[in-house]
């Protein structure tokens, strides 16, 4: 998250709510300034005489060249999951400071970028450090056992009505559409996906949303936090570590060997069901997000060249068609494409 402009709608509408959360004192005064990155919230930087922090919004309408709508709430739903995984992973969110349901914002710390680096940025300058995909698996894998075992998080967080929105149908319904032959199968594939309620899943386990923090992986933007598939979100982060090596010229092997050390962290820790039915799931659902990530309604904006998308299609089309059962095996074939 990267400092830009002053916001003027910022500095009137949140003060009082800041007031409210005890984090800005009577007559203290504070700079507010928007910061990049995100289609979904309006993210700003709070600064006062005494400290930083930033406080988010979620948008109605996301900030992306297709009409995209989602409902606000999932702002209360994200400072529910920091909340929620702050107990379980201290070091794996921001600190949740303060939140106001009523406008669908919260406050949180202010990880500075220069200690902080998001890892998208490190994957796409093709610094891919195994060791770190390797820290990103096994936390990712303690939430999904450590909400397996609470079977109340299932009413806490039944949140399906934003995630059928901003995740099933951007990016895997949209797809069927592109794809008419294959829509079938994805359809299938969606249905299964919502009909699977068996760990807290984040929603949208993207390297943007992961920064490389001194004590490890740090995870944010969870607005799809939902009782739901842990293979999604298995899937989601893994298609991207195929994603950063479909640009042209990139060698995909660190990109594989950091794949297998993601998922291998990742199954160390599966202990809520069957690790051959969640890794068909995920196998399931990688080529799909592959997919949807050139044709979907959000695609990567690295694939500047349509032959890169065409291997994207290329690669991702018989393994719908044909759902393979190893993960391994998808991005062993994918490195040697």
């Amino acid at each position: 998250m990267h400092s830009n402009h002053q916001s003027d709608d910022a500095s009137l509408t949140i003060p009082a709510a800041l007031r409210r959360m005890g984090l800005l004192g009577p007559g203290e005064t504070a700079r507010f300034s928007a910061l990049t990155g995100g289609v979904s919230s309006d993210i700003h930087l709070v600064e006062t005489a005494s400290r930083r922090f930033c406080v988010k919004r979620a948008l109605a309408r996301l900030k992306v060249a297709a009409v995209w709508e989602a409902p606000t709430n999932r702002n209360a739903a994200e400072a529910a999951w920091i909340r929620q995984i702050g107990q379980w992973l201290p070091d794996g969110v921001p600190a949740l400071l303060g939140e106001d349901e009523q406008l669908g914002l919260f406050a949180m710390a202010f990880l500075a970028p220069e200690l902080n680096p998001v890892w998208k940025e490190h994957l796409l300058e093709q610094r891919v450090d195994s060791a770190f995909a390797a820290r990103v698996g096994a936390d990712l894998g303690l939430i999904h056992a450590a909400s397996a075992r609470e079977g109340e998080l299932a009413l806490r967080f039944a949140n399906d009505t934003t995630f059928g929105p901003i995740r099933i149908e951007p990016y895997l319904m949209a797809t069927a559409r592109a794809h008419p032959d294959l829509a079938g199968r994805i359809e299938a594939i969606a249905a299964r996906t919502l009909a699977s309620k068996k760990a807290l899943i984040h929603g949208d386990v993207s390297p943007k949303n992961i920064l490389c923090g001194r004590k490890g992986p740090v995870f944010l933007d969870a607005e799809c936090a939902c009782f739901g598939d842990p293979a999604f979100d298995l899937a989601f982060c893994l298609n991207h570590l195929l994603l950063k090596g479909a640009r042209r010229g990139v060698p995909r092997a660190a990109y594989r060997d950091a794949f297998e050390a993601l998922a291998g962290t990742y199954f160390a820790r599966i202990d809520w069901e069957d690790r051959a039915a969640l890794e068909a799931r995920t196998a399931a659902l990688l080529p799909v997000l592959f997919l949807a990530r050139v044709d979907g309604k959000s695609p990567v904006e690295y694939l500047t060249q349509e032959d890169e998308r065409e291997a994207v299609r290329h690669f991702a089309r018989p393994l719908i068609a044909d759902p393979q059962q190893d993960l391994i095996a998808i991005a062993n074939a994918w490195a040697r494409q």
